[in-house]
């Protein structure tokens, strides 16, 4: 590109030429020319403007006499608004080649935009130049003589191994930026020492770097795999109903098909809990799944486990019965759990206060079991391979769970009894002496009444055969009256007055509620005729010729 007060030069200027600038700053002058066109200022050395002020008349004149204004922009390159006629005329000048340095056809060879003077400029000759500057291609001013700096001397380039690409060199950012601007200081032959690269790093990051890609997209396809196995894929299942060895699985209560499932999967039953519940949901029987102990195989099917469990074939519960005493329990919990006769008996002595008793079930003298009335009527699972006293406490857990349900300390005091405990023992009397369902109520009734220490009947006794068996752990019904008084003991309730110390067996739900709600229909007696049912009266007269029909039926026998 052709600029006021530089030459056109075609080729950049290179340092490296021997003759260059021999002729000295005039010498450049003359074989730049071009001067002459410009009021005959000598040419000044880079970056000075030339004067365009001192131009003549003739030569605005011949300019169209229009006067051009100028201002530099942030560079110190001029800026023209320029008016001129001859546009036209100009141009053909140019593309002819007819302008010379004397300025003769008066024509300035600049584009003919006014706004925007350095953009393909037309060179004298007739030769079109691109513009140069912001590009790469750009190169400096002539430098004068004196001022010229030494040649820098040339620094090998890099061998081809150690370049790196600037992700695994480390470069970015600023360096690669200043990298690049170096780059163009060596373009435009500026005598800078080149910028030393950082030493790059070596094929262990990189291969870092892949291991840490590799891994995580590696992860992330697992996971995926996973994901999309729970959530659409096929269970994993066995086939086949087991592989001949048995295991016991206890199922605890209020468990859902996915905790039975997992449970069944730890002891290696099923392969996969989801595979269960998929089997248990199929199988029209499986809401009637309950907990308990099972004897299942390892190694089945989740179809085939579901099948067995709903039969009674693979079923190990231990069933309570309503009224059972303590030493009968004692004796099924050695039996179930393959020990030692009178070990459950043991542990039930020495750690009853251990296993979950409420407050109000604790420190009662002259007791014979403290844990009566707590081992509740139920099913629990029992199997070998399970403590004693696991047993124990989830039979007392049990008890205590259903006595807050239904409400016996809030209610003990309604009927005219101490406490909770007394209400227990209360409801162990009904259960021991009632016969059917239907007679508990009335059975409690009969306790309330003889309680009354003034009533007319008793005056205090309770007089009940079962507490009398109890004490002896017996189940006779052909006591003697005489026998009956003279046994001097706290549960013999034909000797003491009262309840005895604590209750006498583990009453059920029905005996329980009978003896929070007892008739009020004025019964101290009742007989069973049949051992089925029973009768009840209110006076001993009554009382006497019901059981002198009984004891008249018994000789036709």
């Amino acid at each position: 590109m052709t600029e006021y007060g530089r030459g056109p030069g075609s080729e950049p200027w290179h340092p490296e030429d021997p003759l260059y600038g021999d002729g000295g700053w005039e010498g450049q002058q003359a074989h730049v020319g071009r001067q002459s066109a410009y009021g005959g200022h000598p040419q000044q050395p880079y970056p000075q403007q030339p004067q365009y002020g001192d131009w003549s008349q003739e030569q605005q004149a011949a300019y169209g006499g229009q006067q051009q204004h100028q201002h530099y922009d942030g560079q110190g390159h001029p800026q023209y608004d320029q008016n001129y006629a001859g546009h036209a005329q100009q141009q053909q000048h140019f593309q002819q080649g007819t302008w010379d340095a004397s300025g003769s056809h008066g024509q300035v060879p600049y584009a003919a935009d006014p706004g925007d003077p350095y953009g393909q400029q037309p060179a004298a000759y007739g030769a079109q130049q691109p513009d140069l500057y912001g590009t790469e291609d750009a190169y400096p001013p002539p430098v004068p003589p004196g001022r010229r700096r030494p040649e820098p001397e040339p620094q090998p380039e890099p061998a081809a191994d150690e370049e790196e690409h600037a992700f695994f060199a480390g470069d970015g950012g600023e360096d690669d930026e200043e990298h690049e601007l170096q780059s163009r200081r060596e373009k435009r032959g500026k005598g800078r020492k080149p910028v030393k690269k950082k030493k790059g790093r070596t094929g262990c990051a990189c291969m870092v770097v892949v291991l840490v890609f590799g891994g995580g997209l590696g992860g992330v396809g697992y996971f995926g795999y996973k994901f999309y196995q729970n959530r659409f894929g096929a269970a994993p299942d066995y086939a086949g109903s087991g592989n001949g060895e048995q295991i016991t699985v206890t199922i605890p209560k209020g468990a859902g098909g996915w905790a039975i499932g997992e449970k069944l999967k730890e002891a290696g039953v099923v392969e996969s809990a989801a595979a269960f519940v998929s089997a248990l949901q199929a199988n029209p029987r499986g809401k009637g799944l309950q907990d308990g102990v099972y004897t299942l195989q390892k190694e089945m099917s989740a179809a085939s486990a579901v099948e067995l469990m709903l039969s009674p074939k693979s079923r190990s519960n231990l069933i309570i019965a309503e009224g059972r005493r303590n030493t009968e329990i004692y004796s099924m919990i050695d039996k179930r759990l393959g020990v030692k006769v009178g070990t459950t008996a043991r542990v039930a002595k020495k750690d009853y206060k251990h296993l979950g008793l409420p407050a109000w079930a604790l420190n009662h003298p002259n007791l014979k079991d403290p844990l009566e009335g707590f081992l509740y009527p139920s099913s629990y699972p029992v199997a070998k391979g399970q403590e004693p006293d696991a047993v124990l406490k989830s039979m007392v857990s049990q008890a205590a769970s259903t006595y807050q349900e239904l409400g016996l300390e809030k209610k003990a005091k309604v009927l005219g009894l101490d406490s909770p405990w007394q209400l227990l023992t209360v409801a162990s009397l009904v259960q021991a002496e009632g016969t059917s369902h239907d007679d508990f109520r009335k059975m409690a009734e009969v306790v309330y009444n003889r309680l009354e220490p003034d009533n007319p009947q008793t005056y205090g006794r309770l007089e009940f055969d079962s507490t009398y068996n109890y004490v002896k752990n017996q189940s006779k019904i052909d006591l003697s009256i005489a026998e009956l008084r003279k046994y001097n003991n706290p549960y013999n309730t034909y000797f003491s007055k009262g309840l005895p110390p604590g209750p006498i067996s583990n009453p059920g739900e029905e005996a329980l509620k009978g003896a929070l709600d007892p008739t009020d229909d004025g019964w101290y007696y009742f007989i069973s005729m049949d051992g089925k049912t029973s009768k009840f009266t209110r006076t001993l007269e009554e009382h006497e010729k019901l059981v002198n029909e009984w004891n008249a039926s018994r000789k036709k026998n």
